[in-house]
């Protein structure tokens, strides 16, 4: 399932805070994944993910992101 959300790095940071163990942010680079954010922050280009109590997995995907 796929949380979508404009602010991954806060979107994680947030989940962390509650105690949600949840993956480093990656991205893919030249068809392999990279650590961090999508250095545009480009929609669809940037992920983390974590599984539930029931074992969902659950992947955030940053779309809209506004650099301020």
């Amino acid at each position: 399932m796929h949380l979508v959300v404009s602010d991954i790095v806060a979107a994680r940071a947030e989940l962390t805070e509650r105690g949600v163990a949840i993956s480093q942010i990656r991205h893919v680079d030249s068809g392999t994944w990279a650590d961090g954010p999508h250095p545009d922050r480009g929609s669809y280009q940037s992920f983390a993910d974590f599984t539930d109590p029931d074992g969902n997995v659950w992947v955030l995907q940053e779309v809209g992101h506004v650099k301020r």
